[in-house]
């Protein structure tokens, strides 16, 4: 049997992995996350960020394996077995393969806008992804070297992953297969869908922060230590200490100051969308060799995973040297720094609809700003580009705390909910705010002026937070 693997890593020290996990991360499916910045584009106004998804899933790997052994130490009684630690190391190590070119861009700009309808997620293919992995280097049959029992353990996996595989569960019914209802916890560990506290969560933000070069005001080492299972609503959740509270509001926090400093940084976020545009014009330029010879491009290539394996960030310089000038164009002016230039944002007072609709219609409107055209110069629609940004704790407009269920020192079993007001009268009073962007695609000096202009007399087709008019935010 191969020993355990040690690898360092700058946030978590040496990080020992069993001989499974390194046999699959050796593999080229999983080394094809070395190509795929973490942060997508924003290491283009962050240079420190360049950090990529091949480190995160080894750190969410390591994290995985330290919550779930610390439970099986902490609280026998649980019968955690060694098949569960191992599949929750794989789950975590394995949670972002399906991940496209430059991230987020890939799945929630770039796919919407190629293939609109299709409701693509890259989860879904992190589980497809899984497969073509295990299968093309002949591991699935290795599995139960290792003591893991089939189908079930790899089901576990993919459901840690992905959520519940079946289609059409029918309410009240327990939806996974992988594991049953007293080991309920065990889904709460990587990805969690009750509260969002997750080890993904724990590694981002301590290492998107320490490659920006901000603080992360939480401590999940200390958080670690207190969290135990108990008994709520008829199944066991993970549960924390009730001083522990305050981290955890630190925690969220820490993730919407990310989100507004780096994350959706009205620069970083132009970039992402000027990209989105040159993959989508360049998207039958480029031809990708998949399964049986069968040729795929940018965006069709999430229907082979021979083919998805070949596509990471170098798609950017592929572009870029490619026979689309279009395309080409675009990223050229963003080497260049030609960027499209930043009218402003607006702050909606109720949300509106996240849609490409929507923004299309908001450009037309900009454009009629001004039917009189007195600037000099006249601005069509195609020439703002709207963008609407969201910003919460991670549970859209609610308090993700309200999710999460609390334990006290004298009583360690019951598991108990804490209101905000119970923790202090200095937290938010309202969870997520929505900014709505305006961007000038002409970047000469006199269609940026009137630019600004149009963009002052716009009234939005929405009712805005600032009851005295448009919340002007030059750059």
């Amino acid at each position: 049997m191969q020993d355990n693997k040690v690898f360092n890593d700058p946030i978590h020290g040496s990080i020992e992995l069993h001989p499974l996990l390194v046999s699959i991360i050796d593999t080229p499916q999983f080394q094809r996350l070395r190509h795929l910045k973490q942060l997508g584009a924003t290491d283009f106004v962050f240079p420190g960020a360049c950090h990529t998804r091949f480190e995160h899933s080894i750190g969410v790997c390591y994290l995985a394996g330290k919550l779930i052994i610390a439970l099986k130490q902490r609280q026998a009684e649980l019968n955690i077995t060694e098949n569960d630690v191992l599949c929750v190391k794989i789950a975590g190590l394995c949670h972002d393969l399906g991940h496209g070119p430059f991230s987020h861009t890939y799945d929630g700009m770039f796919i919407p806008k190629a293939r609109p309808g299709l409701g693509w997620k890259h989860e879904t293919a992190s589980v497809q992804m899984l497969d073509h992995l295990l299968d093309k280097n002949n591991l699935r049959t290795k599995l139960p070297d290792h003591g893991l029992k089939l189908p079930e353990d790899l089901v576990f996996i993919k459901e840690q992953i992905a959520g519940p595989l079946r289609n059409h569960v029918p309410p009240g019914q327990w939806p996974y297969q992988g594991r049953q209802e007293e080991k309920s916890f065990l889904y709460e560990i990587v990805a969690n869908k009750n509260s969002g506290i997750d080890v993904d969560k724990f590694d981002y933000l301590a290492r998107d922060s320490y490659y920006l070069g901000m603080q992360n005001s939480f401590d999940h080492q200390r958080f670690l230590k207190f969290l135990r299972v108990c008994k709520a609503g008829g199944m066991k959740h993970i549960c924390s200490r009730d001083k522990e509270v305050g981290n955890l509001y630190d925690m969220f926090h820490t993730r919407y100051s990310l989100h507004r400093r780096a994350y959706q940084h009205k620069v970083g976020n132009i970039i992402s969308t000027m990209i989105t545009e040159a993959f989508v014009m360049a998207d039958n330029h480029i031809q990708i060799i998949g399964s049986n010879g069968q040729i795929f491009t940018i965006s069709t290539a999430i229907d082979d995973m021979e083919a998805y394996t070949k596509l990471t960030d170098y798609i950017f310089q592929q572009i870029l040297y490619s026979s689309s000038p279009e395309a080409r164009a675009i990223l050229e002016n963003i080497i260049d720094r030609k960027l499209y230039k930043y009218l402003g944002q607006v702050r909606p007072k109720d949300p509106v609809a996240d849609t490409l609709d929507e923004c299309t219609r908001m450009a037309a409107s900009i454009a009629q700003a001004l039917p009189d055209g007195r600037t000099g110069v006249t601005l069509q629609a195609e020439d703002f580009e709207v963008t609407i940004i969201n910003m919460d704790y991670g549970k859209k407009k609610d308090n993700p705390v309200n999710n999460v269920y609390f334990y006290t020192k004298n009583d360690p079993t019951n598991a108990t909910k804490i209101s905000k007001e119970q923790v202090s009268l200095l937290l938010p009073e309202t969870f997520a705010e929505q900014l709505v962007r305006v961007y000038c695609k002409k970047t000469d000096e006199p269609s940026f002026e009137a630019a600004k202009i149009y963009f002052k007399e716009w009234r939005p087709p929405f009712e805005l937070m600032d009851q005295l008019g448009l919340e002007l935010m030059e750059s």
